[in-house]
This record gives structure tokens, sequence and C-alpha cells, in this order.
């Protein structure tokens, strides 16, 4: 059974990442610790389970769903007045994404993920995955007024 201490090393970064995607930094910082500690509790059971990983995800989701008020935005801007590190449009380009989109835009195009690496963390077929990147990145496009030749 693989040891919680290298799993959370292995997990906790593309964890926070996909949720604070899906929900929103301060949601999805909130629902990665919640998930995290609620897989240090029964660490017993999912560490053994082919799919550690994916499960968390699962349970971080649930706990962001909980905590989540789905009439606000998604907020994806961190301080207001600081230098932005990426496009000053992408924040509000990303929260105009479904949910499912952004994460998939987020695990595949800031963390480097492959797209079955992907789909095997949110549990979702490749072509799955595929078909809400294509989406995503399309709407990224446009908003951004970005041209594809």
């Amino acid at each position: 059974m693989l040891a919680f201490e290298e799993f959370f090393r292995n997990v906790e970064r593309p964890l926070r990442f996909a949720l604070a995607a899906r929900f929103g930094f301060d949601v999805g910082s909130e629902a990665t610790s919640e998930a995290l500690v609620y897989a240090w509790e029964n660490w017993e059971r999912i560490g053994g389970m082919e799919r550690p990983d994916g499960y968390v995800y699962r349970v971080g989701e649930r706990v962001g769903r909980r905590l989540s008020n789905r009439r606000e935005p998604v907020d994806l801007v961190r301080a207001e007045g600081t230098d932005p590190l990426v496009e000053p449009g992408l924040p509000s380009a990303l929260a105009g994404l479904t949910g499912r989109q952004r994460t998939v835009v987020i695990l595949v195009h800031a963390l480097g993920w492959t797209q079955s690496e992907t789909a095997e963390f949110l549990s979702l077929s490749t072509s799955s995955v595929q078909r809400h990147l294509e989406r995503g990145m399309k709407k990224l496009r446009r908003e951004l007024g970005v041209r594809v030749e």
C-alpha cells in the first residue's frame, strides 16, 4: 500500500489545481483541504484502492459542490492590484467555461497532463476529456480573440 505521505506529495498540487479550476480559489482550496483530511482519516481503506487519487478528487468535488454558491460566478482572480501573471482576460474567460471544461483545460494546459492522465484522474473517458478540452479551448480562443489558422 502507498504511504499517505507519498500520496500527498503526488496528489496535493494537481488536486488543488483541479478543484480551484472547478470551483474557484477559495472553495477549491477548502475542498482540497477537506478531501485530503478525509483521505488521511480513511487511508487504511483508500490507500488500497486502484485509483486513490481519483477517489479523493471525487470527495473534493462533493465538498466543493456543497460549499459553492452556484448563483455567484467562479472567482479565478487571486488579488486585485497585483501584476497579472497571465493574460488579463484569461480569468474571466476561464470563468465562462463549464466547470468540467475549465478543469480539463487547467489540468492539460497548466499542469501539462496528458488527456489519458486527466481522464483517469477525473474518472472520465479519454474521448470525453478530448471533447471538453476542444470545446473549452474553442470558447477561450473566441473570448480572447485568438485566431487559429
